[in-house]
């Protein structure tokens, strides 16, 4: 199972919540968006446990199974066909949001999200 982690999935899995240490075990591999990444470390920044979160990352992002994911020209492309999905649908969300989806379309991932928004993306397959 190849599977994409979002931000609270990424949470849940380092607070020791059953069902994540669950999914990240059972995966083959473990996709990281650049925006997650983002998101985590500007949350740090504004936590009193900033070095510690940071060090459990960069060994999350160090382990053989965690390939960090980033943008390049395709990705745009389906970027633009969700951002006009989801305009059309009249169910916008956070934009990144859109490039986790982009990326998981792409590249043909598993999405691992709490969020319910991306119910509205069906081409997306959801754990």
């Amino acid at each position: 199972m190849r599977v994409l982690v979002d931000t609270n999935r990424y949470r849940d899995f380092c607070e020791g919540e059953p069902s994540a240490l669950e999914v990240v075990q059972k995966a083959a591999r473990l996709y990281m968006p650049f925006v997650v990444i983002a998101e985590l470390r500007s949350g740090f920044l504004c936590g009193t446990q900033s070095r510690q979160n940071e060090k459990y990352l960069t060994m999350f992002l160090n382990s053989e199974r965690v390939e960090a994911l980033y943008p390049d020209e395709n990705t745009t492309h389906h970027f633009a066909r969700i951002f006009a999905q989801l305009r059309l649908q009249g169910t916008p969300i956070p934009v990144n949001d859109i490039w986790i989806a982009a990326l998981a379309v792409q590249h043909d991932l598993i999405l691992y999200s709490r969020d319910s928004h991306f119910d509205c993306l069906p081409q997306i397959a959801r754990i």
